[in-house]
């Protein structure tokens, strides 16, 4: 995907959307000659690369440093970016400022969480021409809210809110829907009720499309492997068996060989 409108348009063709999150040039530059359809550059890079046990440490600079890094890796793909926590609850110049400096970096679009108390704002960025990407569900930003990342909408009332956040997202111009962790049937009702795609982790096979984390796709985080992950390689054997291969080589002197050398 290059552009917002082929979002919409796989919905209308039921052509199902393929996400990945990813945040630095190498692992761009390998998403971007795949079939992958686009690229999110999360706020889940605070624990994925700088090792945080959760989403609030992700800054603007952060964010920001690593969509410019993805970018130059895969300068033909779709790229979205979070905003951070907090950065759309303080005043509107501030989340602007936040805004225009990830699209500068070269951010296609910004994902924002929720939107309890946040419609002005969703108005706002998206009257401004910046495509914006909703995220309901399990919202890691609110963690300490919620208790934990636990799922959400297993209650009739609490399935209720996430189906009116939904209608209010759509209202306010969204091109796309994050659905995560929530019960599958959920996702399927907000998924047929709503013309915007809907994107999930963690909600099921009913969804317009799926996002994983690249680590977890590759299976490089044998650490964390929440229900909802498959791996779809053996990465972090792979990558071992490499790393000790060069070990070897190093230490038995068959690296660097005879063509590898300056004479």
């Amino acid at each position: 995907m290059k552009t917002v409108l082929e979002f919409a348009a796989a919905k209308s063709a039921g052509r199902l959307i393929s996400m990945v999150t990813c945040y630095d040039s190498t692992s761009a530059l390998i998403v971007g000659a795949s079939n992958v359809d686009c690229i999110l550059v999360g706020d889940s890079v605070a624990m994925t690369m700088h090792g945080f046990k959760d989403t609030l440490n992700a800054t603007p600079e952060m964010i920001e440093m690593h969509v410019a890094a993805v970018r130059r890796g895969a300068p033909e793909k779709f790229v979205v970016a979070d905003l951070p926590f907090l950065a759309h609850r303080g005043s509107l110049d501030q989340t602007m400022n936040v805004v225009a400096r990830v699209m500068r970096a070269g951010a296609n679009a910004v994902k924002i969480e929720g939107i309890d108390g946040s419609t002005e704002v969703f108005k706002h960025i998206i009257e401004s021409g910046v495509p914006v990407m909703g995220h309901l569900g399990l919202t890691p930003q609110s963690v300490h809210q919620f208790g934990g990342f636990k799922v959400q909408g297993k209650t009739d009332a609490a399935a209720e809110h996430i189906r009116t956040q939904a209608k209010l997202l759509e209202a306010c111009g969204v091109f796309a829907i994050v659905l995560e962790c929530m019960p599958s049937p959920l996702a399927k009702q907000i998924t047929l009720e709503r013309s915007v795609p809907t994107i999930g982790i963690g909600a099921g096979l009913d969804c317009n499309g799926q996002v994983l984390v690249f680590q977890d796709v590759l299976g490089l985080n044998t650490e964390f492997r929440p229900k909802f992950v498959r791996p779809f390689a053996k990465g972090a054997e792979i990558f071992r068996a490499a790393l000790d291969s060069y070990d070897a080589s190093v230490k038995d002197r068959s690296f660097p060989a005879a063509g590898e050398t300056f004479q």
